[in-house]
């Protein structure tokens, strides 16, 4: 847990861990740290949260906020369907609270419903050590907004200004930003992603509806257009002043749309998409964050947006049987699954991890408990978690738990 705490996501997802109060932001803008923060706002006429926090995280966030309320609780505000951003609002709403989200939030929970035995699976081994620490969490709970926003929604409390903006390409197809006029302040979620300037997760690694990248594109300069001198995220400490903001979002459009142009002239020139995950590389003056998107999967998300999932590179691809099913074929041609193992041993000491584990899929899938495979299956990922310096959490969590496996595998040959 540690080690997961080192990473720039990892610290942002657990920062609330020890709060003991909600952070005044402003006089009038209070946060409490979650797996996603919520915010409160107060106004002359009563109250207003912008998210909740997380399932089971109810009580606690309205009891830090309670020394900051002023009145009834008169909206709560969901930028996005993820439970991370409104599982907490059973224990937070109020009689007469208006729950104010995106055109498609009911359509996008219903979504994560249905596939939820397939999502839950691929997201607890990504992210249980850091969202289910006491256990599974709780199923999320329904919740109907009274305002679904389909472009935006303009309202008055207490003598303040708010706007609802429906973004073309947020995390969720649904997703929306709040807008305060008066203050200059924005409240964007995870529009651009769980930590500020950084590479965005047009597909993440554990899935969800996919984001194309001109919509996001367009989210930045919908933002960008307002100029705001406050940004408020889903995570980590408020972006203050306008010029940063301005420089910032300039330099995420600038980054993505470099990518862009260089995956679709790759394509052009008959590239396929692994050479160009592996030559597209961020000039300095655009480097930024790769904490939970990076740029090779970015690179991948737009050669496959727009090319699809076949790649013409083999008729395999177009029927339902895997390579892996000529894998002891393989492995028997090649002398058994230990010979692989031990060629694939000489490609980790040859600074090849990625080669290596191409070659004890194979051996694996010949022979699932062969103990060679398995201590140099642990090597190439030990070799590639220490290349990838533990910066982006999907990348760090993934490699792992196929450690953590790889371990347990090898107690049981």
């Amino acid at each position: 847990m540690s080690n997961d705490k080192q990473t720039p996501l990892g610290a942002l997802v657990t920062a609330g861990d020890q709060q003991t109060a909600a952070e005044r932001i402003t006089d009038t803008i209070f946060m409490v740290k979650d797996i996603s923060n919520a915010y409160l706002v107060t106004t002359a006429d009563g109250d207003l949260l912008v998210n909740t926090g997380f399932l089971g995280n109810g009580r606690r966030n309205k009891a830090l906020f309670a020394p900051h309320r002023t009145g009834p609780l008169r909206r709560i505000i969901v930028t996005q369907a993820h439970p991370d951003h409104y599982g907490a609002l059973p224990e937070q709403i109020e009689d007469g609270t208006q729950i104010i989200a995106g055109a498609g939030f009911t359509a996008t929970c219903d979504y994560f419903e249905e596939l939820g035995p397939f999502l839950n699976r691929r997201s607890g081994k990504l992210w249980a050590s850091l969202t289910r620490r006491d256990g599974p969490p709780p199923k999320p709970p329904k919740v109907v907004p009274d305002i679904a926003v389909s472009d935006r929604l303009a309202f008055e409390q207490g003598e303040r200004r708010f706007e609802v903006m429906k973004t073309p390409g947020g995390e969720t197809l649904c997703s929306v930003f709040v807008w305060l006029p008066d203050d200059r302040t924005a409240f964007t979620g995870n529009l651009f992603g769980p930590v500020w300037r950084a590479m965005p997760n047009l597909v993440t690694v554990r899935g969800d509806k996919p984001r194309l990248v001109r919509a996001y594109l367009r989210s930045v300069e919908q933002v960008r257009a307002l100029e705001p001198e406050l940004l408020i995220t889903g995570h980590g400490e408020p972006v203050r002043g306008a010029a940063r903001i301005r420089a910032d979002l300039d330099t995420m459009h600038a980054a993505v749309s470099w990518i862009e142009r260089q995956t679709i002239a790759g394509m052009n020139a008959g590239k396929d998409v692994h050479t160009l995950m592996r030559e597209i590389v961020l000039p300095a003056e655009l480097k930024i964050g790769e904490f939970h998107g990076k740029t090779p999967w970015v690179v991948r998300a737009i050669w496959e947006e727009n090319a699809g999932w076949f790649h013409y590179d083999s008729t395999t691809a177009l029927y339902g049987v895997p390579r892996s099913s000529i894998d002891a074929d393989l492995a028997g041609m090649a002398g058994g699954a230990s010979a692989l193992a031990a060629r694939a041993a000489t490609k980790v000491a040859q600074g090849k991890p990625l080669e290596a584990i191409h070659l004890l899929d194979i051996a694996l899938g010949a022979e699932p408990g062969n103990r060679d495979a398995l201590a140099a299956k642990k090597q190439a990922l030990q070799s590639l978690l220490a290349a990838s310096g533990g910066s982006n959490l999907s990348e760090t969590m993934w490699l792992k738990t196929e450690i953590a496996a790889a371990d347990a595998a090898l107690l049981e040959a």
